[in-house]
C-alpha cells in the first residue's frame, strides 16, 4: 500500500481557501486532506515535500483544438492527439474538451470514434462541436462551403457515433429550425452554445430560453455590440443565466472588452485558450479544420487575412493576465479557469479537497505563471 504523501505548501490557493503555509496529503491519485500551517515532518511516514510558490487547482479548458501540430477536427493518430493533450497538462490543463471545428462531414465519423476512446479512458472530458450549424456572416475560420443548417437526424447520428462523448455544441440560433434543435440537445443533456451567429438580441434570448447555457468565446464570431441592437453579445453581457467563454491571449480581445466582460459577467465568466495545432510551436502555416491559417508574432489568422483562427496560448496565459494585468483576486481566477466551466459543464469542478483527484497546479508567486503540475497525483514535465 503506498504512503500517505505530505506536500507543504508556502501558499495555498482555491475558490474558498488562502493559506499560507498549508499541507496537502496525497494518497495514490487522491487528495486525502488540506490543512492551514506548516508539516510535521515525517509525521506521515515520509518526508515532506515543499513546495514553493502558489498552489491552486488545475485548470479545466472548455475551448481547445489542438497543440504541437495536431488539430483535434482531423487528427486519426492516437499517440498524436495524446502529445496534444498532454502538452495542455503540462501547462496547467489536467482536464480539456476537445473541439472540432467545421470539418468535412464524411471524415467526422472516425474523428468522433478515436476522441471518445479518450473521453472512456478519462484522458479528455468530452468533444465539443463548434459548427457545423454556424452562421455564414460569422463564420470566422469555419470554411463557409461546409457550413449547414442544424439537422436533429444528423445530430442523433453523430451523438450514437461518439458514443455519448459529445458534451457540447456550438449553434447560431437564428438559423432555420435552429431552437427545437437546441431544446432537444439541453434537454438530451448536451451543452448549448451560441456562438458564430449573427442573432438579435430577441433570437439569443429565446435561444437561452430553449436551454441555451453558453455563450462560445465572447465578442468574436459573432454581431458587434450596437447601442440600439445589441445582439448575442449585448444578451450575454446582461442575462445572467449563460456562462461566457472569454479569450485573454491579448489578440483576440482589447484590454477594455476584457474588462467589461470580467464586470458585468462576473461570476459567469470560463476563460478558455482556443488553441489551435500551432499552440507550442514557431510562427508559419498551418490548418484549422482543413482551412489554412498564417502564424506571425503568435498571431494566428486565415491566410486571406480575413480572420483569426485560434489562439496560440494555452489557458495558463489567461490566468496570469487575468491576475497581473486586471487585479483579479487569485480565487477569482481560479473560478474562471475551474469552478465556472465545471459548472458549465454539468461536472464537479478540481478542487483541493478530500476526495478530489489529485490536480494541481505551483505557479510563480511573481508571474502567476505554472511552474509545476500534479496531475492524478504524479508531477508532469514542466513546461519550457
Amino acid at each position: 500500500m503506498n504512503p500517505t504523501r505530505v506536500l507543504a505548501a508556502a501558499r495555498v490557493v482555491t475558490s474558498n481557501h488562502d493559506w499560507s503555509p498549508a499541507q496537502l496529503l496525497i494518497k495514490d491519485d487522491k487528495f486525502v486532506a488540506i490543512r492551514p500551517g506548516r508539516a510535521e515532518r515525517g509525521r506521515w511516514g515520509v518526508e515532506d515535500e515543499y513546495i514553493p510558490g502558489v498552489v491552486v487547482p488545475a485548470f479545466v479548458d472548455m475551448h481547445v483544438h489542438g497543440a504541437l501540430g495536431v488539430d483535434f477536427g482531423v487528427e486519426l493518430a492516437h499517440d498524436r492527439v495524446e502529445t496534444a493533450i498532454d502538452y495542455h497538462a503540462a501547462r496547467g490543463t489536467t482536464q480539456l474538451l476537445a473541439s472540432v471545428a467545421t470539418g468535412i462531414h464524411a471524415q467526422l465519423p472516425d474523428i468522433l470514434t478515436l476522441l471518445s476512446r479518450f473521453v472512456a479512458a478519462g484522458q479528455i472530458i468530452g468533444i465539443h462541436l463548434e459548427g457545423p450549424y454556424l452562421s455564414s456572416a460569422r463564420r470566422g475560420a469555419h470554411r463557409q462551403d461546409l457550413l449547414r443548417v442544424p439537422s436533429r437526424l444528423e445530430l442523433e447520428t453523430l451523438l450514437e457515433v461518439a458514443s455519448g462523448a459529445i458534451r457540447m455544441v456550438t449553434i447560431a440560433p437564428e438559423l432555420a429550425g435552429a431552437l427545437p434543435i437546441i431544446r432537444w440537445l439541453s434537454e438530451s443533456g448536451i451543452v448549448v452554445a451560441l456562438g458564430h451567429s449573427n442573432c438579435d438580441a430577441d433570437t439569443a434570448r429565446a435561444a437561452l430560453d430553449a436551454g441555451a447555457t453558453v455563450v462560445t468565446h465572447l465578442f468574436n464570431g459573432m454581431r458587434e455590440f450596437h447601442h440600439r441592437d445589441p445582439g448575442l453579445a449585448g444578451v450575454a453581457l446582461t442575462d445572467e443565466r449563460p456562462v461566457v467563454e472569454l479569450i485573454l491571449d491579448g489578440h483576440h480581445l482589447s484590454h477594455e472588452a476584457q474588462s467589461l466582460a470580467m464586470t458585468l459577467a462576473a461570476g459567469r465568466v470560463a476563460l478558455v485558450s482556443d488553441a489551435m495545432q500551432a499552440a507550442g510551436l514557431v510562427d508559419g502555416s498551418y490548418e484549422i479544420a482543413g482551412s489554412a491559417v498564417r502564424v506571425e508574432n503568435g498571431i494566428a489568422v486565415l491566410e486571406d487575412g480575413s480572420s483569426i483562427a485560434g489562439s496560440t496560448a494555452t489557458l495558463s496565459l489567461g490566468f496570469a493576465r487575468m491576475i497581473v494585468q486586471h487585479g483579479v483576486s487569485i480565487a477569482g481566477a481560479v473560478r474562471a479557469t475551474s469552478e465556472v466551466p465545471a459548472r458549465a459543464l454539468g461536472m464537479t469542478a478540481p478542487d483541493l479537497v478530500a476526495g478530489a483527484r489529485a490536480d494541481a497546479v505551483v505557479l510563480d508567486p511573481l508571474t502567476m505563471c505554472p511552474t509545476r503540475v500534479l496531475r492524478r497525483g504524479q508531477w508532469l514535465t514542466s513546461p519550457s
